[in-house]
């Protein structure tokens, strides 16, 4: 093993291309190549939060260890929208070689369009909701830090202007389904947790009111997904064949008294406001889970942020910014309060469910990284119930990011401090449902604070290459803390 480490390590001289490389001017309709060495070293074993979240499952292994990457795609050959049929497609790949051996395919799907639909199979890089793109801490039903989950896809991917509205109107949306595995369930009253294969359906329908070239626009939508598959299994008294069980899923109406499947999603609204130097965009997403925004129980949690985008007007040729973004995030109270109103589903436990892996995919949050799942958080801190795979998704958390350039070198920068309370299960009061509460014995989840920073740098070289690096660190109760570093030397065709 460490043979081949030391032979990678000295790849990292001769390797040519990542995702990040630099490219041909025009890129459409030609098919494009790249690869990547890096070397990585992290301490404590652990790899600090910002070099494993939002890397859409991309997390380099613990300790020193060498990836090499390498990708090949092709994009629509026409920008504009026409009735001409247009495909494209992708295949990523990433190799770790450190205290074991990792393959990892990032990416590998086809698409079609014709004029503004799209339809796409395989596994792609996704996100979903009305977030910052590049230095968001994370949307709350689809971020960016799990691999992508094998779907079909039917969708407008860009907005379209809805006919007879003089273009003031414009939507977008998707419409797919995917297949996640067979996964565990939770035990519960009729029979014991069994493995289940699952299933996943997302949809979503995004509004713009305004015209491109306006100061000003509106955003607005929602996204909606669900796990479901093999409900015979876990259920005694379940008749239904699997295609109406499947439809009762993806229209998320109700068999025996309750929806079929995990079902989640945001309410999103923006608004974006364009100036003479500077774009502004503002957001905010409502959360629902298991019913508790149904009846307004939860409204103060959310996602809110700001981002102020430079239009190319500030900066000098030595240094200049193109985006901040600050965000805040609350998910404490979830409707479970003593004093919430009573509903009858109780508190929304966010990402936890009937699956014994909760709202992830492989064992990674498909949503936001600042709830965290057991396989992260400190041993010592409590769990709460054993239920539960989201141990800490009761959260207050200040998240800053900043994106620039310094000479030749493009630079990222992001900081999050977080106040993390583990779950209401961990809590004195336990988990609710209707008006009844469940309170575990001690030890409880108090207050615990955690900050984590991310710094990466890269630059363009000649005939192609680009080199980077990075730098990450974890320092508080909820996480291990850690230092690790990154340098990558890349080339792309």
């Amino acid at each position: 093993m460490r043979n081949k480490g030391g032979v990678l390590l000295l790849l990292l001289g001769l390797a040519a291309g990542i995702a990040k490389g630099q490219e041909p001017v025009d890129t459409a309709g030609r098919l494009h190549y790249g690869l990547a060495a890096m070397a990585i070293g992290t301490t404590n074993g652990q790899v600090p939060f910002w070099m494993r979240s939002n890397q859409y499952g991309s997390i380099p292994l613990d300790g020193a260890s060498a990836a090499l990457s390498g990708y090949v795609y092709r994009d629509y050959r026409n920008k504009e929208r026409d009735w001409k049929p247009d495909w494209g497609g992708a295949v990523d790949a990433r190799a770790n070689f450190g205290n074991r051996v990792q393959f990892i395919l990032m990416e590998a799907y086809l698409k079609a369009r014709l004029n503004i639909f799209e339809i796409k199979a395989g596994r792609s890089r996704d996100r979903m909701g009305l977030v910052d793109s590049n230095l968001s801490s994370g949307a709350f039903s689809s971020s960016g830090n799990a691999l992508g989950i094998p779907k079909l896809e039917f969708s407008i991917p860009e907005y379209w202007t809805v006919p007879f509205t003089a273009g003031v109107l414009s939507v977008k949306g998707n419409f797919a389904i995917g297949y996640i595995g067979t996964i565990g369930t939770e035990t519960n009253q009729y029979m014991p947790g069994v493995g289940a294969r699952t299933w996943y359906h997302q949809k979503s329908l995004y509004g713009r009111i305004g015209k491109e070239q306006w100061k000003v626009r509106l955003f607005g939508g929602f996204n909606h997904q669900v796990f479901w598959g093999d409900e015979n299994k876990y259920f005694r008294e379940w008749d239904l064949a699997p295609l109406p069980t499947a439809l009762r899923a993806l229209t998320g109406t109700t068999y025996h008294g309750s929806k079929v499947g995990n079902h989640l999603g945001s309410i999103d609204q923006g608004i974006e406001i364009d100036l003479e130097q500077v774009r502004i965009n503002a957001y905010h997403q409502f959360f629902y889970d298991v019913g508790g925004l149904y009846h307004l129980n939860n409204v103060k949690d959310g996602l809110w942020g700001l981002s102020f985008s430079n239009n190319g007007k500030l900066g000098t040729q030595v240094a200049g910014w193109q985006k901040v973004l600050v965000e805040f995030l609350y998910t404490k109270s979830q409707g479970g309060e003593p004093s919430a109103k009573v509903t009858p589903s109780g508190d929304e436990n966010y990402y936890n469910g009937m699956y014994t892996e909760g709202w992830t995919y492989q064992k990674e949050n498909l949503g936001s990284p600042l709830l965290t799942n057991r396989q992260y958080m400190r041993k010592e801190l409590p769990h709460g119930s054993v239920n539960d795979y989201i141990v800490n998704n009761r959260v207050i958390a200040f998240h800053a990011g900043i994106m620039g350039y310094l000479w030749n070198w493009s630079v990222t920068a992001k900081a999050t401090y977080s106040l993390n309370y583990g779950t209401w299960g961990s809590s004195p009061y336990g988990h609710s449902g209707a008006d009844i509460r469940n309170p575990g014995p001690p030890p409880y989840f108090t207050e615990v604070k955690q900050f984590s920073a991310y710094l990466e740098a890269s630059r363009s070289l000649k005939n192609g290459f680009s080199i980077g690096f990075a730098l990450a660190g974890d320092k508080g109760g909820l996480l291990y803390n850690s230092i690790g570093g990154m340098i990558r030397l890349s080339k792309g065709w």
